[in-house]
């Protein structure tokens, strides 16, 4: 993964000009509807920032990790290799209070996160089937750089332990529901209407689905199975018009590839 280039966020704003204006604009009772769905306090700028910050956050540490990668490519010794392992709780924890200050404004949240027994096999099955697709999709034409490894017991003993358990936990609970506040709760709505939180969860328009799919998968080391988990976590949202669904399958499959990861010792998937 790494900071969205110039080029990409042109792209972002590009397709927000061309959404096309039939998307029909709603009355001031189904803008306070959905307001009250949706769970956007306030409007437009004001309700964004805390659906952006928490993902912003996020990519700064990837770019700091980044650049300590680097410095480590040239360096002897384990002290710079060791600092970029040590990065990922601080980055889980600053996330993950970015998170809970904000929590009282993602409304979408604090809805049921099952309603019913057919959405948890859908859920389910939704999960596990983007793992298995995504442990296939490795093929070199479709990664973009060099493939970074997460090796936690690098550091040894029990500190390997719980950098192990920090990074399954990071990936399974707050990955999952910092990516989904700002990718399929914001931008997708944003890019239908610069006031989202007019927009009823689940709303599809071609333009914002593809756009929101190209920019998820290139966030991604391999664009393309990013794309696929993309797409499918969307699909979710287009049938339950509900972000829990979501949330509990990009979970899910970060969940079984991050078992994978630690029982076969495969850390590239990392």
């Amino acid at each position: 993964m790494g900071p969205l280039p110039v080029a990409i966020r042109n792209l972002l704003m590009s397709a927000h000009n061309v959404i096309p204006p039939s998307v029909p604009p709603v009355s001031h009772d189904e803008a306070t509807q959905a307001i009250q769905e949706n769970g956007t306090q306030g409007t437009g700028i004001v309700g964004m920032w805390p659906r952006i910050f928490p993902f912003a956050t996020y990519m700064a540490f990837l770019a700091v990790e980044g650049g300590v990668r680097w410095m480590d490519q040239g360096s002897e010794g384990e002290g710079i290799s060791h600092l970029v392992l040590w990065l990922y709780p601080v980055k889980t924890l600053a996330v993950g209070i970015l998170l809970w200050w904000f929590w009282s404004w993602f409304s979408e949240l604090h809805a049921p996160i099952v309603r019913n027994v057919r959405e948890a096999l859908v859920v389910l099955g939704t999960g596990i089937g983007v793992y298995v697709l995504w442990v296939r999709m490795d093929w070199p034409w479709a990664m973009q750089g060099e493939p970074t490894a997460y090796n936690p017991f690098q550091v040894g003993g029990m500190a390997g332990l719980v950098l192990g358990g920090i990074r399954l936990f990071g990936a399974s609970v707050i990955v999952p529901i910092m990516e989904e506040l700002f990718w399929r709760s914001f931008l997708l709505r944003y890019l239908i209407n610069a006031h989202f939180e007019r927009v009823r969860l689940g709303t599809f328009t071609a333009s914002s689905f593809l756009v929101t799919t190209v920019l998820f998968g290139l966030e991604h080391n391999l664009w393309l199975a990013g794309m696929m988990a993309g797409a499918a976590y969307a699909g979710l949202l287009y049938w339950t018009h509900r972000l829990w669904p979501c949330v509990l399958a990009h979970g899910l499959t970060n969940l079984i590839l991050g078992i994978h990861v630690l029982v076969t010792g495969e850390w590239h998937w990392w």
